[in-house]
């Protein structure tokens, strides 16, 4: 299920320079396949449908601005569908058959940060509004602007790799939480998705025109991608909805495409209403209710599914059990095998993980258009 697996696959690239391929060296410094480790080498393909992406020297080039969303962000999950959401507006831009995949070069730690602050007269970068001393929920102006990602994308000719493509993803805020004095209570302020699309599309312009005045972007087509964070308390992530690819050159951005995305939790906690789709909610219930009965020892059953264009596109499947022996686990996914199979949803590929509080005990997966689900059972040694 690609996008639940695009961070874990990213996450781990680095650890597989054994099956890189070798494109030598682009500047001059050696082969990629020495024992010095020195030039550039590519990944290789985990599968169809994945980029290839980038080692120098011997080490996976991490993103310039490594670890800002992660300081900036009280819901993982906004974080991780945030990620793994932009890779997918960006296959929609640069296909992962024509180009590679590097993350972003050109916007580091202290540029994102004074990006994110509010624009004052210490910090005049800053893309959120001014503080305007108010503290009441609707006059207080917020922080639309909560987090940023940018993604390289390289076009390969012979040894060289050329930068041809920048994808910037923009997290704007459903909610943003306050405090009307520091260490006290935390209020909040509601954003509409109109409001968050008016403030997301200013703030996109000014984006591209300060990616424009780099010297490497100012030739280069560069997509800005919308997206709404989900609550902090939510259970699942926000989504995107809306990106813009503009040519080389361009300064404005003039057009905007929609994306229809949802992400929802299942079982839901209250009417039907609040599903993607009933007859894939009274699936997972079936296959919930089916499971307790035979294997009582469960202390949750969940899922995160994913919806493009209302079509069910990706569920992940969370398990939490109380196990003990090895042969419980054993017996207890191969008895998911068989259940996932007869009541889950055929039509989207499916991910189920099933864990302890001593961590995750086995691993089952279906990729889409598959008929059969594979697993692992992690053994204890």
């Amino acid at each position: 299920m690609k996008r639940f697996k695009a961070i874990f696959v990213m996450a781990i690239c680095g650890l597989f320079l054994s099956a890189c391929g070798n494109l030598g060296s682009s500047s001059g410094t050696g082969s990629g396949g020495n024992s010095s480790n020195k030039g550039t080498q590519l990944t290789g393909q985990a599968s169809q449908g994945d980029y290839q992406s980038v080692i120098k020297n011997g080490r996976y080039v991490t993103s310039k601005s490594r670890g800002v969303n992660v300081s900036q962000n009280d819901n993982q999950f906004n974080l991780k569908s945030f990620e793994s959401g932009l890779l997918t507006v960006s296959k929609k831009v640069y296909s992962p058959s024509k180009y590679i995949f590097e993350e972003g070069q050109y916007l580091n730690t202290s540029t994102v940060q004074k990006w994110l602050g509010r624009k004052s007269k210490s910090n005049p970068d800053g893309l959120n509004p001014v503080n305007n001393k108010k503290t009441g929920a609707t006059t207080r102006n917020p922080i639309y602007l909560q987090q940023m990602e940018e993604q390289d994308f390289m076009k390969q000719d012979g040894k060289k790799l050329t930068l041809s493509g920048v994808t910037v993803g923009l997290g704007l805020n459903s909610v943003d939480y306050y405090e009307k004095k520091n260490f006290g209570s935390t209020y909040e302020t509601h954003i509409s998705k109109a409001e968050a699309n008016r403030e997301g599309r200013q703030i996109a312009n000014q984006v591209l025109t300060r990616l424009r005045k780099k010297a490497a972007l100012k030739n280069v087509p560069i997509t800005i991608a919308l997206y709404r964070q989900a609550p902090n308390d939510s259970l699942v992530g926000g989504n995107f909805f809306s990106y813009s690819t503009n040519k080389g050159t361009a300064t404005k951005i003039n057009s905007w495409k929609a994306i229809s995305e949802k992400n929802y939790v299942y079982p839901t906690a209250s009417s039907k209403s609040n599903a993607g789709n009933s007859n894939d909610e009274n699936a997972f219930e079936n296959f919930k209710n089916q499971i307790q009965n035979y294997f009582p020892n469960l202390s949750g059953v969940t899922a995160q599914a994913h919806y493009t264009n209302k079509q069910l596109t990706g569920m992940n499947v969370s398990i939490t059990t109380q196990f003990y022996s090895e042969t419980e686990i054993i017996s207890f996914t191969q008895y998911l095998q068989q259940a996932a199979q007869k009541y889950l949803p055929s039509n989207a590929p499916i991910d189920i993980t099933v864990s302890s509080t001593e961590g995750v005990q086995s691993f089952l997966s279906r990729d889409n258009g598959a008929k059969k689900f594979t697993s692992h059972v992690f053994n204890s040694y």
